[in-house]
C-alpha cells in the first residue's frame, strides 16, 4: 500500500502564516485549527452544551461566510421589534461546570464576580440597567462554562523574548494554540423580561493572544481579557436590540 505524504501549497502556507502573525497581535483570539486542518477546510470545535442554555443550544449556528458573527455559535431572533427595548436587567453571572472540573470554588467566584463587574460597567455606558422586569426591558443572563489559567513567568517570557515569541507563534501556527496562555468559555442569552421570549443567544470560547500588552498577564488574566471582550460585544448586541443609550446604572438582579 502506498502512503501519500500530506503537503500544503507554499502559497497557502504564506497566507496562513500571515494570518497567524496578525492574530498574534491580539489580546484574545478564537480557537483555530492547525495548519493541516485548515488546509482541509476544518474549523475549531465549538463549545459543547453545558446545560445553561438548555434547548436553546440547538438553535445556535456557526458563522456563515461574510457574516459579522464573532462568536463560535449564535442565534438571533429575526422576528422581534428591537425598538421596543429601552432598558436591561443583568442577572448574576453563574458558573456551569462539569463534575470533574479542577477550578477551585473560590476562583470560580472570583471569575463570576469579575464578569458581573465588567458587564455592568460596559453595558452601563450605553443604556439603562434596571433590576425589575417590565415593558421594554430585556434580560441578559450570562454564564462561564470553563476557564484555564495562564502560566506566570513563562507566559511573560513567551512575549518579551524575541526568540521565544517566534517559537510561540510557530506553535500557534502548527497546533492552533499559544503556549502558557489561559482561556475562557461562556454562554449568554437575551430574553424579554416579561414573556421570556428568546431574543439572542450565543456560546463562545477564546484564549489569550500574543499581544505585547499581555506581558503582565497573571493566572486568570487571559480569562479576564476574554470577559472584557464579551462584555463589549454584549453591549453592542443590546444597542442593536434598541436599548436606550444612557449612562445610568443600577443594581443587577
Amino acid at each position: 500500500m502506498n502512503h501519500k505524504k500530506k503537503t500544503i501549497p507554499s502559497s497557502l502556507l504564506s497566507v496562513m502564516l500571515a494570518g497567524w502573525l496578525l492574530t498574534g497581535c491580539s489580546e484574545t483570539v478564537a480557537p483555530s485549527p492547525n495548519i493541516f486542518q485548515r488546509a482541509q477546510g476544518a474549523t475549531a470545535a465549538p463549545p459543547p452544551p453545558s446545560g445553561f442554555l438548555g434547548n436553546d443550544y440547538s438553535l445556535l449556528t456557526p458563522p456563515t461566510k461574510g457574516s459579522d458573527q464573532q462568536e463560535m455559535l449564535r442565534y438571533r431572533n429575526a422576528n422581534i421589534n428591537s425598538s421596543i427595548y429601552n432598558a436591561v436587567i443583568i442577572a448574576p453571572v453563574t458558573f456551569w461546570i462539569n463534575d470533574d472540573s479542577k477550578i477551585p470554588a473560590a476562583d470560580r467566584q472570583i471569575l463570576c464576580n469579575y464578569f458581573d463587574k465588567v458587564l455592568n460597567k460596559d453595558l452601563g455606558k450605553n443604556f439603562t440597567i434596571v433590576n425589575q422586569p417590565g415593558p421594554g426591558v430585556a434580560k441578559l443572563s450570562a454564564a462561564l462554562t470553563d476557564a484555564t489559567s495562564a502560566v506566570p513567568v513563562l507566559r511573560t517570557i513567551s512575549l518579551v523574548s524575541p526568540q521565544v515569541r517566534v517559537l510561540s507563534l510557530i506553535k500557534m501556527f502548527t497546533t492552533g494554540a499559544y503556549p502558557f496562555v489561559g482561556s475562557a468559555q461562556g454562554a449568554a442569552r437575551i430574553t424579554d423580561s416579561i414573556s421570556g421570549q428568546l431574543l439572542e443567544a450565543w456560546a463562545d470560547k477564546r484564549m489569550g493572544g500574543a499581544s505585547i500588552e499581555n506581558v503582565d498577564v497573571f493566572w486568570w488574566g487571559d480569562a479576564k481579557n476574554v470577559m472584557d471582550y464579551w462584555a463589549n460585544g454584549l453591549d453592542q448586541r443590546l444597542v442593536l436590540l434598541g436599548t436606550q443609550q444612557t449612562a445610568l446604572t443600577a443594581a443587577a438582579n
